[in-house]
Order: structure tokens, then C-alpha cells, then sequence
């Protein structure tokens, strides 16, 4: 049992460290030679890099950022049929049980890594794209409903952060809908709140209703992580 519990907690740190891969910091420091921190909303995630890049770079900085949450679910997969071959699972573990919320561990270390970067001095992105791709691997019906969520508000509204916010609210339903193991709801709960709150500035531009749209840039926001 002491193996498989280490396992299991290796597996976590890992995917923290997936998570942490800095992305949107690396593209910008490349292509552009400046540290995106400080700049815009000083986030490095695909919705600030699409401010200092264009759409080109924002969108592969997305594809990438999403990635890394697929690949966090996926060493959950990796290390159960790992461990099966080399018969190392307890014969008290139930796989269908621990899966669940071995995954749900995992997803919730990738986007705290993504927003908590221990390569960027405990900075980071928001974790929106890393938390769609942890939901497309969990469930790809929640993840896909989760983006059309984004995607309409989005066309209407033109505001990335208003969408993002009503993506997170609206994944716990979706898990509840769509008859998701309880780790999985419990994941839609806490990663939609923490979303939010990674948000909470724009929150309060959108309610002061200065929150620029897609195209503009945003010139008063003080160089922050939050």
C-alpha cells in the first residue's frame, strides 16, 4: 500500500509541475523579448498573450495550455495500467473508485500549477485553458459543452473574462447533468470557484464596466498575477 500511495502522490506532483510549464512566458519572451508579466494584466495565460502577440501565438499559447491538463489526466490513466502490469495495485484498492478521484487530485494540482508556476516564482495564467483541457480528457461531452458555454458568450459579448466566468459556472452543471462521478462534481465546483476568483479583477472592471473587449487593450490595469 506505501507504494501505491507514493505513486499516487508522485503522480500529483508531476502533474503540478505539468501545470507550471510557463507557456504563455516562454512564447512571449521569444517571439517578443519582453517578460508578459509585465504587461496588460500581467496573467501569462492565451488571453493576455493574444493582447501582446496577436491571435496567432494567443491561440497556440490556448492549444498548449489545454494540452497540459489533457496530459495531467492522462498520467492518472498511464499510472493505473502501469501499476496493473507490474502488480502493484492493492488488492483494497477499488480502480473505479480511486480513479475518479485520483483524476480529480490531478486536475486540481495541474491548475494550480498553471495559476501557481514554481518556474515564475509562484505566478501564472488564469487557469481556463488548462481546466478545459482537464475536462475534456474527464469527460469530453462537459469539456465540449463547457467551450460552447464560452464560445456564445463570447460572440456576444466579445469579453474573454465574462466567458470564462460563465464557462466555470456552468461546468458543475453540466457535470450534474450529465451523471458525472461525485469527484468529478466536486472538481467542477472547486475549479469553477477557483477560475473565479483567479478573476476577481476582472470582475471588477465588469461591473465598472471597463473590462476591455477582444481587440482593445488594457492600459489601467496595474501589473499583477491575481
Amino acid at each position: 500500500m506505501a507504494i501505491w500511495l507514493t505513486l499516487c502522490g508522485v503522480t500529483v506532483l508531476v502533474a503540478y509541475l505539468l501545470g507550471s510549464f510557463p507557456t504563455g512566458y516562454i512564447a512571449v519572451k521569444q517571439l517578443k523579448g519582453i517578460d508578459i508579466r509585465e504587461v496588460g494584466s500581467g496573467s501569462t495565460g492565451a488571453t493576455n498573450v493574444l493582447r501582446t502577440l496577436g491571435k496567432g501565438p494567443g491561440a497556440f499559447v490556448l492549444m498548449l495550455d489545454s494540452l497540459k491538463g489533457v496530459l495531467a489526466i492522462a498520467l492518472v490513466y498511464w499510472l493505473f495500467n502501469f501499476a496493473a502490469i507490474q502488480n502493484i495495485i492493492p488488492p483494497t484498492v477499488d480502480v473505479k473508485l480511486w480513479q475518479p478521484w485520483l483524476s480529480t487530485l490531478v486536475g486540481l494540482a495541474a491548475i494550480l500549477g498553471h495559476s501557481k508556476s514554481i518556474f515564475l516564482g509562484f505566478s501564472g495564467g488564469k487557469s481556463v485553458a488548462t481546466s478545459l483541457g482537464i475536462l475534456l480528457a474527464m469527460n469530453w461531452q462537459v469539456g465540449l459543452a463547457t467551450a460552447g458555454v464560452f464560445a456564445v458568450v463570447v460572440a456576444i459579448s466579445r469579453i474573454v473574462s465574462l466567458s470564462s466566468i460563465a464557462g466555470a459556472i456552468a461546468v458543475p452543471i453540466f457535470m450534474l447533468l450529465l451523471h458525472q462521478p461525485l469527484p468529478y462534481i466536486l472538481f467542477g465546483i472547486a475549479g469553477g470557484l477557483y477560475v473565479i476568483f483567479r478573476h476577481r479583477s476582472n470582475i471588477e472592471r465588469l461591473i465598472a464596466g471597463t473590462e476591455p473587449k477582444i481587440g482593445q487593450n488594457l492600459t489601467t490595469e496595474p501589473k499583477q498575477t491575481a
